[in-house]
């Protein structure tokens, strides 16, 4: 028995078991294929020369996403020791290891330890001038497993995490970033509360001394679109364009459900022209819900240029035969 212990699998071995392990959500054995790992990371360590062994970070994000889809906290920090264990200091964990692990936490329901994953990240991926690295913090993509666990309570944990990040700002040394407040601002949208969206808005600037970004108005914009203030939503957009502010296309789908919201087809079809104007391709789903309500409306002429957008960037949107079949239903009286 005590030999046995001492077995352990090659390196290539342990990636397969752990692989298979990962693909079939079997949590115990991914386990024990990192706890290998980990051994031969141990041995090489001590050789002369040191023999270092590489660690796929593919791997390791696959094993995050499935400990937070199987709720196991154990293969989480098994995984994450491994992913820091060799990477010595040398190398930061990829943007996706970060956001694998907030996810992981977000679903385990750990906020305090999401955020201050949240707050790794930012310290070393943050601040990216890049369009496409900006949505890495993103509330709307990357981060919504954040904002959901965020607002699964209500404002009882919106508040919590609240209080926690102006503690946090407080402390020495200070942390304060706005991506962790835009995800508050955006669970108070999801629970439809805009009157505390909109002060957690403005305690970015007057309470931790920060400057809103693009996802702080789209945050902002989401909740007054739930809540059908669409004169408040268009306000916001006006005022962040005042201020040089570039909009993206989150912006502009976000302004168009605010629109629809209200039954105002045409208004969502100038929002999508302003979008293209600036370089943005509408998607397919988008061109879809104004189509939907033109539909329903009865707006021919909005239909028919929403269609030639959709032809203009080869965007098939199907046709509405079974919905007209339902529309030209004859009914009669007569019994058969």
């Amino acid at each position: 028995m005590e030999q046995n212990k001492d077995l352990c699998p090659s390196w290539n071995l342990c990636n397969e078991i752990a692989d298979i392990a990962l693909q079939s959500d079997h949590c115990e054995l991914a386990f024990f294929s990192l706890q290998f790992m980990a051994r031969w990371i141990a041995r090489g360590e001590i050789e002369r020369p040191p023999l270092l062994w590489p660690v796929d970070h593919g791997l390791i994000v696959s094993a995050l996403a499935t400990a937070g889809r199987t709720y196991n906290p154990k293969l989480l920090e098994a995984s994450w020791s491994i992913l820091k264990r060799t990477s010595r200091g040398d190398t930061v964990p990829s943007p996706e290891c970060y956001l694998a692990k907030i996810s992981a936490y977000s679903s385990l329901g750990n906020l305090p330890k999401a955020y201050g994953t949240l707050r790794e990240f930012e310290a070393a991926h943050g601040n990216p001038r890049d369009e496409a690295l900006q949505d890495l913090f993103s509330p709307f993509t990357s981060l919504n497993p954040l904002v959901v666990a965020s607002s699964k309570k209500g404002f009882v944990t919106l508040d919590e995490v609240y209080y926690q990040l102006e503690n946090l700002s407080q402390g020495d040394p200070p942390y304060k970033f706005v991506a962790a407040l835009n995800c508050i601002i955006m669970g108070c949208g999801n629970i439809w509360d805009v009157d505390r969206a909109y002060q957690t808005f403005n305690a970015i600037d007057a309470s931790f001394g920060l400057t809103p970004d693009i996802h702080s108005y789209n945050s902002l914009i989401y909740a007054f679109g739930k809540l059908k203030k669409t004169e408040e939503a268009v306000k916001v957009f006006d005022h962040f364009v005042s201020l040089s502010l570039k909009p993206n296309a989150t912006t502009y789908s976000l302004l168009v459900d605010a629109h629809l919201v209200t039954k105002n087809q045409k208004a969502a079809l100038s929002v999508i022209q302003e979008m293209v104007q600036e370089g943005y391709v509408p998607s397919k789903e988008l061109l879809k819900k104004v189509r939907k309500r033109c539909v329903r409306e009865m707006d021919d002429v909005t239909n028919s240029k929403i269609g030639a957008l959709a032809s203009q960037f080869n965007i098939r949107l199907g046709t509405e035969n079974r919905r007209n079949i339902l529309f030209n239903l004859e009914y009669s009286t007569e019994s058969a």
